[in-house]
């Protein structure tokens, strides 16, 4: 039996990996993978650690950062998929229209609490409440979600009462309610990549691993889990 390949993830990608680990498996029964997924942050800080992975699957400039800082081997970075930011609110609650960017502007100034992610669609929201100039007016109303904690979470327990994160982390959570993906015209899309980490000792099964990743033939599990393919 091969050594299992260690792959670290954020939340993202956890279910849509799992998903396609499995499918993996049914072509290579011999190689186990093990899937550790946690929040963005924490997963990059755990590679620079010196942690040993063969895969780490993050953000795009999450993995060139770690290219630059040389913990994951140059050239092996591959698109996985683009996943965009949805929104939500307690299931039962009112659902305010956020069919365009002046509703959804609206939406965001109405709500009591508002929640978001510490990783790279949090910072593009940020970056959007800044530009339509509300930051400082709704900066007391917003609550960061913890590392790993979902956002949706939040939402279904009454601490967020309009929350936003990736589709892939909200669609399949209860007790909550989807009111759609942010309008085209403001939509935060963030591209998913994989690559081969410096400390892997099995490089060339990771090389393989990732290869089927990006295949078309997991192209449907991607859709199923709220992105596109890469």
């Amino acid at each position: 039996m091969a050594n299992p390949i260690r792959i670290i993830s954020s939340m993202a990608t956890r279910q849509l990996l799992g998903d396609l680990i499995a499918q993996y498996r049914q072509h290579s029964p011999d190689q186990e993978v093990e899937l550790i997924s946690v929040g963005g942050v924490d997963a990059a800080k755990r590679v620079q650690a010196g942690e040993a992975f063969d895969i780490v699957a993050l953000a795009s400039n999450a993995v060139d950062k770690l290219i630059a800082e040389s913990h994951v081997l140059a050239g092996s970075r591959v698109d996985l998929v683009h996943s965009g930011v949805a929104v939500a609110v307690q299931a039962g609650a009112r659902q305010p229209d956020i069919s365009s960017e002046e509703a959804l502007k609206a939406a965001v100034l109405a709500a009591r609490t508002l929640g978001y992610s510490t990783g790279p669609s949090g910072v593009q929201l940020a970056r959007l409440f800044e530009h339509w100039g509300i930051a400082e007016q709704i900066a007391e109303q917003i609550v960061t979600a913890p590392p790993g904690v979902p956002v949706g979470a939040l939402v279904a327990q009454g601490a967020v009462e309009l929350g936003f994160q990736q589709l892939s982390e909200l669609m399949n959570l209860e007790g909550i309610a989807l009111l759609g993906p942010l309008p085209p015209e403001v939509q935060i899309t963030t591209t998913f990549s994989a690559g081969i980490a410096s400390a892997s000792t099995q490089p060339d099964a990771a090389r393989a691993l990732i290869a089927f990743l990006a295949s078309p033939a997991t192209a449907e599990a991607k859709r199923r889990n709220g992105m596109d393919p890469a």
